[in-house]
């Protein structure tokens, strides 16, 4: 299915007054691709995520589906959240099972399906575990495994392994590859990793500071398997970051002058008073 972003844009309304978190962005992704979105914390790229995946509404513009404008959730496009999302009280089977059932899927074929994909996260062993028993790196393996099975179009990652530590996360970005070439899913991955967004992605978009707008993009034609510490990666990597933080000091900047804004304008109120 193909992913097309038209400008889409994001204003939040407070007693402050409003805050837009990007300006309109205009964005293609084609079906079976790997798109790493990358900018600095508070850019908006996980609300843009939320958008495309219709958890979100856009101020202005729309998100079309093989040309559908999405307007709320569907098991067409299905998220993946840093924290894993697992029900506490359901073991690893029953949670892969979880949204096979409420789709209505008969009882056999839920089955067959949810141990298809523990076999393909390597946790086939595990179907009886509860979440308190999982490391972080398992929990996530099931998380990708319930999202699966439910055979989405469009894979919508949230920094999912931005709390694991590093060997394991290097661990699931080779699982991760696999998965992608063995099932050719198209998938959008927030990260503030670059490396991270050279690893995994086909093309990396660099977002702005807030308001954000799409800075540069960068086609990553590295062979797969990649490796985080490959001179490849590195280099490539190193590219990127030079651009990013140009706009991480533009957005630190930003933040003190808000501060002091405040700070400024509670010294006049105390002065009234």
């Amino acid at each position: 299915m193909k992913l097309e972003i038209r400008g889409v844009s994001k204003t939040f309304q407070s007693k402050r007054g409003s805050l837009t978190a990007f300006d309109p962005i205009d964005l293609d992704i084609r079906e079976g691709e790997f798109v790493c979105l990358l900018g600095p914390s508070g850019c908006g790229k996980s609300t843009l995520l939320n958008i495309i995946a219709g958890l979100d509404k856009p101020t202005r513009g729309e998100v079309r589906v093989d040309g559908r404008v999405v307007t709320r959730a569907g098991t067409e496009r299905v998220m993946i959240f840093q924290n894993a999302a697992l029900f506490p009280w359901l073991n690893v089977f029953d949670n892969v099972k979880f949204g096979l059932n409420m789709i209505g899927v008969a009882k056999p074929e839920r089955q067959i399906v949810a141990r298809r994909y523990l076999q393909m996260v390597h946790l086939a062993e595990f179907e009886r575990a509860f979440v308190h028993e999982l490391s972080g790196g398992m929990k996530q393996r099931v998380a990708i495994a319930r999202a699966l099975a439910l055979n989405p179009d469009i894979l919508l990652m949230d920094e999912p392994f931005g709390a694991l530590d590093a060997q394991t996360r290097d661990v699931l970005h080779d699982e991760l590859q696999a998965i992608w070439s063995n099932t050719r899913k198209t998938i959008v991955f927030v990260t503030h990793n670059v490396r991270e967004a050279v690893v995994l992605g086909d093309r990396v978009i660099v977002l702005s500071a807030r308001p954000a707008r799409i800075k540069q993009e960068f086609v990553i034609d590295l062979p797969r398997l990649r490796q985080i510490e490959s001179y490849a990666v590195v280099d490539r990597a190193r590219a990127i970051s030079a651009l990013l933080k140009e706009d991480t000091h533009a957005s630190q900047r930003d933040v003190a002058a808000n501060v002091l804004h405040e700070l400024e304008a509670q010294m006049v109120g105390d002065d009234v008073l």
